[in-house]
């Protein structure tokens, strides 16, 4: 009789590989199936503060420590010196044939403390790294095994190869992304988005850094060069990514990720051009963007791809579910995908060794993952398209971009807090019961959400009168939002950037301090005092640091094949 096994993921993405590694590490059975063969190209390459602290909860929680070699710089020597390092997100508006000026830039910085600055994952290694771990931990890896077919039967699911071998498994989980043979074989799509953007995007090398092209740091102010981060250039209808992984001294890797998004209500499709001649075309239009690519040089083929938005009307059926980008995706803006991917894997985790522990799948046991990821995907949908939105004038992307350092903050903060104050598992995943992608569960934050989403959603962008009365009302809401960060109302006054010492003595002020009160004070700290943070996050920065990370290197090998 052929082997029976616990789970069966097809797809070794980011996310396959850290799921079919997760599980393996609590001692289930499972095996991938890998189209292709790693090591190979992927992008989202950009971690968020998000990312980076689910990254740290699933070593923690499941035992796992190699993926929290992806969530700082000072995992570098453990992680490898092909990533770049990411200190800030960087935004610059263009206007056609005009070049950028300095009151239209926003560099919202990272802080260094206490975990270090993030990263720029190069795809292409963390993939084969982690399915590597998948692997050293008991998962079986097929490479080169497309899935043709699957069926899903009582006792579990037999999935065919193209080879034409069969395999049976108790569960199956696509991560498949936007091919998966779960959604097509069930009819899950749907493509009813806000978001509207297609995309083209590919490797380059002699990308010089923006700041020798304009808006350097002596015009603006901002803390870091361009190049120390992920940089956004922005237009009417569209976008441009920058992604060096060449961004610091210890770096191996020449190459950096660029890619372009552009709505083609405004950019239509051009098949008569090739990627790499509508790039050209598009940047022509911009000189500081005309200049930054003029020597730049692709090493591998465009890849482009036409509408990027699609959904799914569930994500989890019999014996089946969809993870990551299989369930949905709507924009590399915001780099939220890996956060995504990363938190549904915390989740469906869970649900599997609780499903495989008590033999019991039915689809209710999972529920807790549809709820959660559908409604990430409606808030990005929306976030990304109001903001794509916001770039039609400069003060609308002003108000609308401290909409999304809000949310992103309150996430943050939630995720950091609860791993901090859990001890279990359990206790953690309680605490982001309400975590919808953005303002960490904080109903406070959603209503003050769903007001200004409304207003941008509702104004005519072409219109100066309107424009007009969204940003002042939207400023009202924001300067009446009692815990709306002091470096977040400077952006609203005009500030090009977030400091780079977030550090201040009024953090400390017991009832306007980092800890707020009231409901805030409650739904983020639980009963934690002052001091008992302090404490924690001591504990935090000395266990995370560069300096013990090196001396834990020196005194334990990593756990690779044990």
């Amino acid at each position: 009789m052929k082997t029976l096994y616990d789970v069966a993921i097809i797809g070794s993405g980011m996310g396959g590989a850290a799921l079919a590694a997760v599980l393996a590490r609590q001692g289930l059975s499972v095996l991938v199936f890998e189209a292709g063969q790693h090591p190979k190209f992927a992008i989202g390459e950009s971690t968020i503060l998000e990312t980076s602290e689910m990254l740290r909860a699933l070593a923690r929680f499941y035992d796992l420590p190699e993926l929290a070699y992806f969530s700082s710089e000072n995992y570098l020597p453990y992680a490898g010196t092909s990533h770049g390092v990411k200190r800030h997100f960087g935004f610059v508006r263009h206007t056609p044939g005009e070049v950028p000026q300095p009151e239209g830039v926003l560099q919202a910085v990272i802080p260094r403390q206490p975990y270090g600055h993030e990263v720029h994952i190069y795809r292409q290694d963390s993939d084969y790294f982690l399915s590597a771990v998948a692997i050293s931990y008991g998962a079986r890896l097929l490479q080169n095994t497309p899935v043709a077919d699957f069926d899903i039967r009582a006792d579990g699911v037999a999935v065919t190869t193209r080879q034409g071998e069969t395999y049976r498994a108790r569960f199956l989980v696509d991560a498949g992304g936007f091919r998966s043979l779960v959604a097509a074989r069930f009819g899950l799509r749907r493509h009813d988005l806000q978001t509207h953007t297609r995309g083209m995007f590919t490797h380059m090398i002699d990308v010089p850094n923006f700041d020798e092209i304009a808006v350097p740091r002596t015009q603006t102010g901002v803390p870091f060069l361009w190049s120390e981060g992920t940089l956004h250039h922005l237009f009417e209808g569209g976008w441009l990514w920058v992604i060096p992984f060449d961004n610091h001294r210890d770096s191996t890797n020449p190459l950096c990720s660029v890619g372009l998004l552009l709505d083609p209500r405004q950019y239509p499709e051009q098949p008569g051009l090739t990627p790499a001649q509508e790039f050209a075309a598009l940047t022509a239009r911009f000189p500081a963007l005309q200049s930054q690519f003029r020597e730049a040089k692709a090493v591998r083929p465009w890849t482009r791809a036409p509408r990027l938005q699609y959904a799914s009307t569930r994500v989890v059926g019999e014996r089946w579910t969809l993870l990551g980008h299989a369930a949905g995706f709507i924009d590399p803006l915001f780099s939220k995908g890996l956060y995504v991917a990363h938190m549904t894997v915390m989740v469906l985790a869970d649900a599997l060794l609780r499903a495989c522990a008590e033999n019991d799948f039915a689809p209710e046991n999972f529920a807790r993952l549809e709820t959660m990821t559908q409604h990430y995907v409606a808030m990005h949908d929306r976030l990304c398209a109001n903001a794509i939105k916001s770039w039609t004038h400069p003060d609308l992307w002003r108000v609308y971009s401290v909409q999304w350092l809000l949310g992103a903050y309150l996430e943050y903060l939630q995720l950091s807090i609860a791993r901090m104050r859990s001890h279990t598992r359990h206790e953690y995943l309680s605490l982001l019961e309400g975590n919808r992608l953005a303002g960490g569960g904080f109903a406070p934050f959603f209503a003050l959400q769903e007001q200004v989403d409304t207003l941008f959603e509702n104004v005519d962008a072409a219109d100066p009168l309107q424009v007009g009365r969204v940003v002042e009302e939207a400023n009202r809401l924001f300067e009446t939002f009692p815990w709306l960060p002091e470096p977040f109302r400077a952006i609203l006054r005009g500030a090009s950037h977030l400091p780079r010492n977030k550090i201040r003595l009024s953090l400390l002020n017991p009832h306007k301090g980092f800890m707020g009160d009231g409901d805030y004070r409650r739904h983020f700290f639980g009963g934690m005092s002052l001091g008992e943070l302090l404490a924690l996050g001591g504990r935090e920065q000395v266990r995370y640091s560069r300096a013990f990370l090196r001396w834990k290197r020196r005194r334990e090998r990593p756990r690779l094949a044990i």
